[in-house]
């Protein structure tokens, strides 16, 4: 069994895998969801970009399921404070996530073109939310979460839903927006044939490309150089069993985010893959190799989520009116045998998830045309 501290950084870092595994898979779909209105213009465009990824989607959603299923089990006092504390933030992402299997189903149950519209718009406002919310908790984690412990550990949160939504936060989630809208662009490119979708899907990529690019360095320039971080002052212990109560946690200059950048220089490397692979997605795009540009945006997502996490650790969810009730890899998980049997099951049943899922898009591999969407009738 490894030590108590080796299991938590393990754990910390699975957490991230999860989160960019969900990013990437799940992401590419709700991409191409949100562009659905405005790649596809005719009944028989949006029904091609649509049979892109309703066949897959649902098992994009896996990453989802696998990334809240760890932090209920791995991080119990996060699981309690994000999905408690954030009850409504939370239930407008479920909702989106409920809203959207629901348009694609029923949007082929009429032929009428206000019918399908209207499902069309739901399909892209039910991507759009989740997006949006789940980048606005990003930037509510560094900005740090009303909420603090009793003596007991009882969970109190006093913010609101209208209080996550600050400039900075707002900031956040306009990049996870345009992360995933230039996964599902590419993904788009990937999968159809028709020069017209292709035109319309390339020219969103290159525009969600400048924003994430723009945005990532204003909020990084506004983390670095102008946001309060966090920094731990006493206590902490590595080993000790989980108890956010016990440190000090200093919450009151700016720049205290820089503190990893000064001590382990090759944090750099996170946000410095992000500016590259961005750069080469256009590239590769331009020289129409669009597998290899899936993959260069893959990496892109890779280094955003990996210099949020790089920039907070040990910090996975501050708190910004109780500093010392903050939570960190270091006092927010389960006990050293709930990791342990959980790394087991990670380590057996990821593998064959991903092996699965490999198989999936083996079948499903090709383009999606016209007539396809034409001779199937079991297409959306």
């Amino acid at each position: 069994m490894m030590d108590y501290e080796v299991l938590r950084v393990v754990w910390w870092v699975l957490l991230g895998v999860l989160l960019i595994g969900f990013a990437v898979m799940d992401g590419f779909d709700m991409g191409a969801a949100m562009l659905l209105p405005f790649v596809g213009k005719t009944d028989v465009e949006r029904r091609i970009v649509i049979n892109t990824f309703a066949p897959v989607w649902e098992g994009n959603q896996v990453w989802l399921i696998l990334g809240a299923g760890a932090i209920f089990a791995a991080w119990p006092f996060v699981y309690a404070v994000a999905f408690s504390g954030m009850y409504l933030a939370m239930f407008l992402a479920l909702l989106g996530l409920i809203v959207r299997p629901v348009a694609l189903k029923f949007r082929s149950k009429s032929d009428g073109t206000c019918w399908r519209t209207c499902f069309d718009w739901a399909i892209c406002i039910s991507s759009l939310v989740p997006a949006l919310i789940f980048g606005v908790g990003v930037g509510n984690a560094l900005i740090g979460v009303p909420f603090h412990f009793d003596d007991s550990l009882r969970m109190f949160y006093s913010g609101s839903l209208f209080a996550l939504l600050n400039p900075y936060s707002l900031i956040c989630g306009i990049v996870s927006l345009a992360m995933m809208v230039m996964q599902g662009g590419i993904y788009i490119l990937l999968k159809v044939n028709d020069p017209v979708l292709i035109g319309r899907a390339r020219a969103f990529v290159y525009a969600s490309i400048a924003i994430v690019l723009t945005l990532f360095t204003l909020n990084g320039f506004w983390t670095l150089f102008f946001l309060k971080g966090y920094s731990i002052t006493q206590g902490a212990l590595h080993g000790a069993p989980s108890n956010p109560l016990l440190k000090t946690v200093l919450h009151d200059s700016v720049g205290q985010w820089k503190n990893n950048y000064m001590r382990y220089p090759l944090t750099f490397c996170a946000p410095l893959l992000v500016y590259v692979s961005a750069f080469l997605t256009v590239a590769v795009i331009r020289c129409r190799k669009i597998g290899l540009a899936f993959i260069t945006s893959s990496l892109t997502i890779v280094g955003l989520i990996a210099t949020v996490g790089m920039t907070m650790f040990p910090f996975i969810l501050p708190s910004s009116t109780h500093p010392n009730s903050s939570l960190t890899v270091w006092d927010a998980s389960s006990s050293k045998g709930t990791l342990g049997i959980m790394l087991i099951a990670t380590l057996v049943f990821v593998p064959i998830i991903l092996a699965y899922t490999g198989w999936v898009y083996r079948v499903l591999r090709g383009k999606v045309t016209a007539d396809s969407v034409d001779e199937n009738h079991s297409s959306y």
